[in-house]
């Protein structure tokens, strides 16, 4: 029931991800600034993380900060900095990146093995389910991306996506999905990063206020250098403003805590394997709510996501399962030694 919990919580967030790309290619046409948007999310974040963070560690305290925390933290905050993604929707679009962004299982598979967070045998079957299924979510994503196919439900709304990636003549998707790939490998720099932090020092709120507060702070240096239209930093009451808002509350602030705390929880493994969904959820939301057809190839790509999602889900329990039963023997082997061990004492 708790990992059913869990596994609803990270769709959700993944959801509100899905949503936030797409704000922002449309905010970004109306001309608002990569470097502006981030240092404006996560200043406006700050203001929600900051008595949230008090609140909570009022009840839970908050354990004992250290120097090297907050160095691990502050590097954090650099991988934080995702102006390669925002750019790279500018140039492509939110299809796009939900695509390049099914690399980031790859990457944080690889990272994780090379850090030794995660263990591969691979004459275990678990071990073998969880490595399969993770090509497999990564050759379903590509399925929904690159093939189209005949359209099972045709649109009913005349008006394109404005995430299209090919909708622009002038869209240079090429290099915005070179930009999109190395955010996905730096995002899985950050998800080993993050995963060992917290290990470390196991409070969600408080890493992600001090991690916020240094991306605001890094933002800013580079903003202010890279920015030079002062109009930019103007706020209004439109859809930039409205992309700012929804990525201060549901992104840099609740989806940074609940990953964080899936990342304790799990590990960064696990949280990764479910950013491969972004691609069907983009494709429900766009059939929901915008109109758009339903092409025979987002149906295949959907279903072979959805059976390397099990698969990896499936491998992960056993391992979990496995290493359970190996802690239950093991206390009920050394146990059993104990009383003998009395015996003889008690006799000699």
């Amino acid at each position: 029931m708790w990992n059913t919990g869990m596994i609803a919580i990270l769709v959700a967030i993944e959801c509100v991800e899905v949503g936030l790309n797409t704000l922002t290619k449309a905010a970004t046409r109306q001309g608002m600034s990569e470097f502006v948007f981030i240092v404006y999310s996560n200043a406006m974040a700050l203001l929600f993380l900051l008595p949230s963070t008090l609140v909570f560690h009022r009840v839970w305290p908050c354990p004992q900060l250290t120097f090297s925390i907050v160095c691990r933290i502050f590097l954090l905050g650099l991988l934080s900095v995702q102006v390669c993604t925002y750019i790279g929707i500018g140039y492509s679009s939110p299809t796009l990146a939900s695509a390049m962004i099914d690399l980031t299982p790859a990457f944080t598979f690889i990272l994780a093995i090379i850090t030794r967070m995660e263990k591969v045998e691979l004459k275990v079957l678990s071990s073998q389910v969880k490595s399969i299924g993770t090509i497999v979510l990564i050759v379903g994503a590509l399925i929904v991306t690159l093939y189209k196919g005949p359209s099972i439900i045709f649109s009913q709304s005349s008006s394109k996506l404005i995430y299209d990636p090919l909708a622009s003549p002038h869209s240079n998707w090429i290099f915005g999905g070179i930009l999109c790939a190395a955010a996905s490998f730096f995002l899985a720099l950050l998800f080993i990063v993050q995963g060992r932090i917290i290990r470390d020092y196991p409070a969600e709120f408080m890493v992600t206020l001090i991690c916020c507060a240094f991306v605001t702070l890094q933002s800013a240096i580079v903003a202010l250098v890279a920015e030079r239209d002062p109009n930019a930093w103007k706020l209004k009451p439109d859809l930039k403003l409205a992309t700012i808002c929804y990525s201060a509350i549901l992104v840099v602030s609740l989806r940074s805590v609940v990953m964080t705390w899936a990342l304790r929880k799990k590990g960064p493994v696990f949280v990764t394997m479910f950013k491969p969904l972004d691609m069907v959820i983009a494709v429900v939301m766009g059939i929901t709510f915008l109109g758009d057809a339903l092409y025979i190839g987002s149906v295949i790509g959907a279903a072979i996501i959805a059976l390397g999602f099990y698969s990896v889900m499936w491998g992960k329990a056993e391992e979990e399962k496995d290493i359970k039963d190996h802690s239950i023997c093991s206390f009920d082997a050394s146990s059993e030694r104990v009383p003998l061990l009395q015996n003889r004492s008690i006799h000699v």
